[in-house]
């Protein structure tokens, strides 16, 4: 058997696959020709400013414009603005910031061109309320979407038809070429869903919306029930003319990154299975899974052999039982995962790939088969931990938090099994 230090093989694997979703190349590739006008940018995300500033080192010529980013999550740049705001609940500097993206692009000519830099993250740092609506609105939409466990897709189709400038809005208030270069965070990487698609238009309705609104029992204000009731609230249709000279492009995906990571994993003689960089569902219910699957092969050796590394990517969600715990999806993911392997030579790290799990200052956690056993031992209850979505306090105490920082790209949800 291949000998590894199982955590650190791990990191390891994480390395590869956010060092596969840097932007830099993926924006190289797409570059767009310069305009007989200007060059504006903007953008939206929690790795914009990083994809702002691989445009700069590769743009030969004049270069303006804004870029929103998560507060912390900022770089150096030579003449894009940077702008930092709230994720993931909205706030004031997010409202300013949609405007400031909404006048950089509104006088514009059919000689400019408007290079729009989108990834994950985006819907919260632009929130723009349509009228009749507040601020004070769209942060309490947010907080209930994040807490209703519906799919990110889900999501955004109700975040775009409360906006003025998501679902393809942003692009169509310009007379612009408009050129978006999108890292996807979302399963499936539907360029419309990546932030609420502020430049990219989608098929989706307002009639979905409110049916998405009924299905998980948002209680939201009547003013926006108004609204979504009302053609106020149709979002452009992908077909307009306005967006015929546009195009958008997929330059980094959790595809990619998975694969980086199971070719290393061949390097150190282990090999590597990847499920699906799509999975979608409830944390707690996919890692139980995961479990099944990796319990199988440590004890059946099928059906995959062992020692082995499962990779899987996407994007889980979490219902909230208690307005108390701490922690996002990765780590209930790897709690729920702990309590179903316990006692088993098997190693886990769930993470998110832009270095946030959540809204604390980790990525995601490590778990294996005696981290039950450690957090006994501390007189904490694993079990009322996760019924609590408090994961982010039993892995703090045992030590098994994984913190990167911010990691200048966002391809969702990392999850690494390996099997011994």
């Amino acid at each position: 058997m291949p000998a590894v230090e199982p955590r650190s093989f791990l990191t390891a694997l994480f390395q590869a696959a956010v060092t596969a979703a840097d932007p830099l190349e993926g924006i190289r590739k797409y570059l767009p020709q310069k305009p007989v006008g200007r060059t504006v940018v903007v953008g939206a995300g929690k790795g914009a400013a990083q994809m702002a500033q691989a445009l700069e080192s590769l743009w030969d010529g004049p270069l303006e414009g804004v870029v929103v980013t998560r507060y912390g999550y900022g770089c150096t740049l030579q003449h894009i603005e940077l702008l930092e705001a709230s994720h993931p609940v909205p706030d004031a500097a997010g409202l300013e910031a949609g405007r400031r993206l909404m006048t950089a692009v509104r006088d514009l000519t059919a000689d400019d061109l408007v290079i729009a830099l989108i990834c994950g993250g985006g819907s919260a740092l632009l929130p723009a309320p349509p009228a009749g609506l507040t601020l004070d609105d769209e942060i309490a939409l947010n907080e209930m979407l994040l807490a209703s466990g519906a799919p990110i897709s889900a999501m955004n189709v109700v975040r775009k038809h409360l906006s003025t400038i998501k679902g393809g809005r942003l692009a169509a208030a310009t007379r612009a070429q408009v050129v978006s270069l999108i890292v996807s965070d979302i399963p499936g990487d539907n360029p419309a869903h990546v932030a609420s698609g502020p430049t990219v238009a989608d098929g989706s309705t307002r009639h979905d919306a409110l049916e998405i609104v009924r299905q998980y029992g948002l209680a939201l204000p009547q003013a926006a029930i108004d609204h979504l009731n009302s053609p106020a609230a149709d979002a452009p249709d992908p077909a307009d003319p306005v967006f015929a000279r546009h195009e958008h492009h997929i330059i980094a995906s959790a595809g990619v990154s998975l694969e980086a990571a199971a070719a290393l994993a061949q390097t150190h003689g282990i090999p590597a299975v990847i499920l699906s960089d799509s999975i979608e569902g409830e944390a707690r219910d996919v890692a139980l899974v995961h479990a099944a699957i990796a319990r199988e092969v440590r004890v059946q050796n099928r059906p995959f052999k062992k020692p082995v590394v499962v990779l899987s990517g996407g994007e889980t969600t979490v219902t909230l039982c208690s307005k108390g715990g701490r922690g996002g999806r990765n780590g209930e993911f790897t709690l729920a995962m702990a309590l179903a392997i316990d006692g088993h030579d098997i190693h886990v790290l769930a993470a998110d790939t832009d270095g946030i799990d959540g809204s604390e200052n980790n990525a995601g956690a490590f778990s294996d088969g005696g981290s039950i056993k450690r957090l006994r031992a501390l007189g904490l209850d694993p079990r009322r931990l996760l019924d609590g979505n408090d994961s982010y306090s039993g892995f703090l105490a045992i030590g098994d938090l994984f913190e990167t920082g911010p990691t200048g790209t966002n391809v969702n949800d990392f999850r690494a099994i390996l099997i011994l």
